[in-house]
């Protein structure tokens, strides 16, 4: 099968086209056909030697975790799926190896459910590590209808998932963005707010009291948080460890079909929409890794095969 797939740590440079044998499909997997799959920044880290003290790499690696795509083989003891249906995955292994930007991966059936009517391949493809993240940080700290969530990075890859899912929730939602997004921001249901001195006083002015829930996207933001939080607050960050030592939670994405599955939906119901920046074909995967590295794309890149 096609594959792009690197032996050695580094940038795009070690990134090539190959042709890698069929996966092999263990009890409680399907061979996905893919699609489309996502792009996401940390494809690109891990590539460039970011997770090595966290998770065992073997070269060499077809990298990507996102991925759209129709069953074509079921593994043992996989009741769940049938071949020809159509799925999409955040397809996150134990280790990193066989990755989603190739003709074909290997799919643990726990990290799947069915693709959304209501999404086309390439939009289906860019949900589930960016909307799997948003969603269980707002679920986990209890969002709801009486909350007012403060979401940091409301524009970007995270956040705009963020926006939607919070409003899906019933919460009020405002959210950080520069100038040139709030439109944007806004149309999604926020109240947008512009990053940089003052922040603190603009959200104040939005909000006496203080949001009740804040999910961080973007790190570098605690003392915002803390000086904005309701008393009776929660908060968590992905891109802050330190929040642990300030009453938050640290939190990291983790695949889950039941959470996947609501996702789809959200899409379905009209309460989700994904925008995609740029579609890129396989073999310019170093293309689409150097245009996410630039991290100012308005809205998701993606993988089309």
């Amino acid at each position: 099968m096609r594959a792009m797939a690197y032996e050695t740590y580094g940038g795009t440079e070690v990134l090539t086209e190959t042709r890698l044998p069929m996966p092999k499909v263990a009890p409680g997997e399907v061979l996905v056909r893919v699609k489309c799959a996502g792009v996401n920044p940390v494809d690109w880290k891990i590539m460039a030697g970011g997770l090595d003290g966290l998770m065992d790499v073997v070269f060499p690696v077809v990298p990507g975790w996102d991925v759209s795509g129709t069953v074509e083989r079921v593994g043992i003891d996989v009741p769940e799926c049938v071949e020809g249906d159509e799925v999409f995955a955040y397809a996150r292994k134990d280790c990193v190896h066989g990755g989603t930007f190739a003709e074909f991966v290997s799919v643990p059936v726990r990290t799947l459910a069915r693709k959304p009517a209501a999404l086309d391949w390439a939009e289906a493809a860019a949900v589930p590590l960016a909307g799997l993240t948003a969603y269980q940080v707002l679920t986990r700290l209890g969002t709801g209808p009486a909350d007012t969530v403060l979401i940091h990075g409301a524009a970007g890859g995270v956040g705009s998932f963020a926006v939607q899912i919070a409003r899906s929730l019933g919460a009020r939602v405002i959210g950080t963005a520069s100038a040139r997004n709030h439109d944007r921001v806004r149309a999604m249901g926020a109240e947008p707010v512009e990053y940089g001195d003052g922040l603190a006083g603009r959200v104040r002015a939005l909000a006496p009291d203080g949001p009740t829930v804040v999910a961080d996207f973007v790190g570098g933001v605690l003392g915002v948080t803390r000086d904005v939080l309701h008393d009776d607050g929660r908060h968590a960050s992905i891109a802050d460890p330190t929040v642990t030592g300030a009453g938050g939670e640290w939190m990291w994405v983790r695949p889950d079909r039941g959470d996947l599955t609501e996702l789809g939906r959200l899409a379905d119901t009209g309460q989700l929409t994904v925008p995609i920046a740029r579609t890129f074909p396989l073999g310019e995967l170093a293309a689409a890794f150097e245009l996410s590295r630039g991290g100012h794309t308005a809205g998701k890149i993606v993988i089309s095969l």
